[in-house]
């Protein structure tokens, strides 16, 4: 989401292949309960950590996690992380 007016250095390459993956794994919109796309924060971190391709480990996916929520990539709810921008970013 780091635009070229964003001061803050872009995330790495290793996040963003987190955030797409996550994305792709989030339940749609249901214009019900959450009009964006959603991804309870138990599954994310299964999600990622039985991706073979990434290889992390936990600490690894709490970090990942930690700077999605700090960059607004997610924001979350009741144990629910929520894409902030899918149009733009999924």
């Amino acid at each position: 989401m780091a635009g070229i007016t964003d001061p803050r250095p872009p995330l790495p390459e290793w996040i963003r292949e987190c955030y797409d993956l996550l994305c792709s794994h989030a339940d749609p919109p249901d214009n019900g309960k959450a009009a964006v796309q959603v991804i309870e924060y138990d599954d994310a971190t299964d999600v990622l950590l039985s991706d073979s391709e990434l290889a992390l480990e936990q600490r690894d996916v709490e970090y990942a996690l930690t700077r999605l929520l700090e960059r607004g990539y997610f924001y979350e709810v009741e144990g629910e992380l929520r894409v902030t921008s899918p149009e733009e970013q999924c």
